[in-house]
């Protein structure tokens, strides 16, 4: 089945293991094969921009997308997961059900999964930040 990616002028994508970078006009691409890891520049997460827990976990999983060899990656991911669920007893529902994706090799919906994570990280992060600032309220009255 052949899938269509229209990038934006100078839009990346990752076929393969290949990194496309557009010119500087809209582009439609036509894509046809099986099991090809296709990224778009907007759902890749770099080492540097990797900077919370459930990014890393997103990344690791990226990763396994698009490498020929995802098992690799998999003690690396193990061990975040292992730390966020440490930390985050309830984050494990999503964790599990990433979890149950990459062991049946659907990394492309594991990484949707993983983007769940990451919401879910930043709601956390928005309710700390909320509790703080309301203690720091109560404290200065």
């Amino acid at each position: 089945m052949a899938l269509k990616v229209e990038l934006k002028p100078h839009e990346r994508v990752i076929i393969g293991s290949c990194v496309i970078t557009n010119t500087d006009q809209r582009a439609r691409l036509l894509i046809d094969g099986d099991n090809i890891p296709i990224l778009r520049e907007k759902d890749i997460l770099t080492p540097e921009t990797a900077d919370t827990p459930a990014k890393l976990v997103y990344l690791a999983v990226q990763l396994m997308y698009i490498s020929p060899d995802p098992q690799g990656q998999h003690g690396t991911y193990f061990n975040l997961v292992r730390e966020i669920v440490t930390a985050v007893p309830s984050a494990w529902t999503i964790i599990e059900e990433i979890n149950n994706l990459i062991l049946n090799g659907d990394f492309y919906r594991a990484l949707k999964e993983a983007r769940k994570l990451i919401a879910y990280e930043q709601k956390l992060k928005d309710h700390h930040e909320k509790v703080q600032a309301q203690r720091a309220v109560g404290t200065a009255a």
